[in-house]
């Protein structure tokens, strides 16, 4: 009798479990509460879908943080090079953009859905939509349906809920108590790739949200890199900032301060600021010593304004070196609603090499429910393809031996 196999979780990981399983002749019918499948992932390629990442793969599967070593099996198994020959199959081409990233020359994730449906529905996966997981009963699954309450009793099952970001997309974290009940361990969600509140004063927040910051560099524990950011109505965000985002939030939850130090100057030095910025006028307004001496003006040279007030009385040396690294005082991360991703989840000691729970046999978990994150730029859909697969597989292993 052909196993049937429960995945709840209508995301890229489940998605991509779906499409393994099918493959090798099983019963698969996936549940998702929305009413459509995909919908953060939908999102994530309004702006073009960042699918995967061209960089060196020793890089690349280094980019996770705590959890890469976890990681590293199900990405070799599914590299970045695999995604891109994956949607190919779909028909879906792709191409490296200029930082790196990969795209799909559509930019867009809604031609790559469809076409990852119909796939799945000619391998005979069942698709059921608005069936919500209500935690466990009787042995098995309970499920909220338009049709009212059921009890499934599949031969393994498949956890893809997501993290806590974008809840109204579906990833809502509304799980979480159900395994704590058994005595799973699961971390506290914290926003990833987040932006940061900052203290504005009306004045500037009026004059510049909304603007871009461009053409910097920023420093934290997570080491110096270039990109922008733009000013928000509350404070900081953009790619440059999601990039410092996790060493920026654990700072503030260990030490309650943190700054990102920004080099409004990045293709200059100290000395040869110091220099054009001494040559200036001193009877000039600081507006055009900026403009002239170090070629700042606009959003950045009223960030130094903003934050030091007294910058105007600095001495050229003193002006240069606050120029190379001018400290945002960030008061706290944007709420995990707003965040891109998320880090924390499912406790990775939960878990054996089949992605299985220890503590429920049959019952497996994969992609942002679990406990790592990563910065954007594909790596977060390729790791939710590569968990999928791998847990997957794992269901395949433990069946065979059961």
């Amino acid at each position: 009798m052909t196993k049937q196999i429960a995945i709840i979780g209508g995301g890229p990981a489940g998605l991509m479990a779906a499409e393994v399983l099918s493959a090798a002749g099983y019963s698969v019918t996936l549940y998702e509460a929305m009413p459509t499948f995909g919908r953060k992932f939908l999102l994530a390629g309004k702006s073009g879908l960042n699918i995967t990442h061209s960089e060196e793969y020793q890089r690349f599967a280094g980019r996770f943080g705590a959890a890469s070593a976890r990681l590293r099996p199900a990405l070799d198994a599914f590299t970045p090079e695999d995604v891109r020959r994956w949607a190919e199959g779909l028909g879906i081409e792709t191409f490296v953009g200029t930082s790196g990233r990969v795209f799909p020359t559509a930019m867009k994730a809604s031609p790559l859905l469809r076409s990852w449906l119909r796939r799945l529905e000619v391998q005979g996966v069942k698709l059921r939509t608005r069936h919500r997981w209500v935690g466990f009963a009787d042995g098995g699954y309970r499920f909220e349906t338009p049709d009212g309450g059921i009890t499934l009793h599949p031969d393994a099952t498949l956890l893809a809920l997501g993290g806590a970001s974008w809840p109204r997309l579906g990833s809502d974290a509304a799980w979480v108590p159900w395994p704590q009940e058994m005595g799973i361990t699961i971390n506290e969600f914290q926003p990833a790739n987040c932006g940061f509140d900052v203290d504005w004063s009306d004045t500037f927040r009026q004059r510049f949200e909304g603007a871009p910051v461009k053409s910097v560099s920023a420093t934290s524990a997570a080491g110096t890199l270039q990109g922008e950011f733009v000013i928000s109505k509350h404070g900081i965000e953009g790619s440059l900032v999601y990039a410092h985002s996790a060493a920026l939030r654990d700072r503030l939850k260990r030490h309650g301060h943190a700054n990102l130090a920004v080099d409004l100057a990045p293709g200059r030095s100290v000395e040869r600021l110091e220099r054009d910025l001494a040559r200036q006028d001193a009877k000039a307004s600081f507006a055009n010593r900026l403009r002239k001496g170090a070629g700042l003006e606009g959003v950045k040279a009223a960030l130094i304004r903003e934050l030091v007030p007294q910058a105007n009385q600095l001495p050229p040396q003193e002006l240069a070196i606050l120029m190379k690294g001018l400290p945002i005082p960030l008061l706290r991360p944007r709420p995990i609603t707003e965040a891109i991703s998320s880090a924390g989840g499912l406790d990775w000691s939960e878990l054996d090499e089949n992605y299985m729970l220890k503590a429920v046999p049959g019952l497996f978990a994969a992609g942002e429910m679990l406990d790592w994150e990563a910065p954007t730029g594909g790596y977060l859909l390729t790791a939710c393809f590569s968990t999928g697969r791998a847990a997957a597989k794992g269901i395949e292993n433990w069946l065979r031996t059961k």
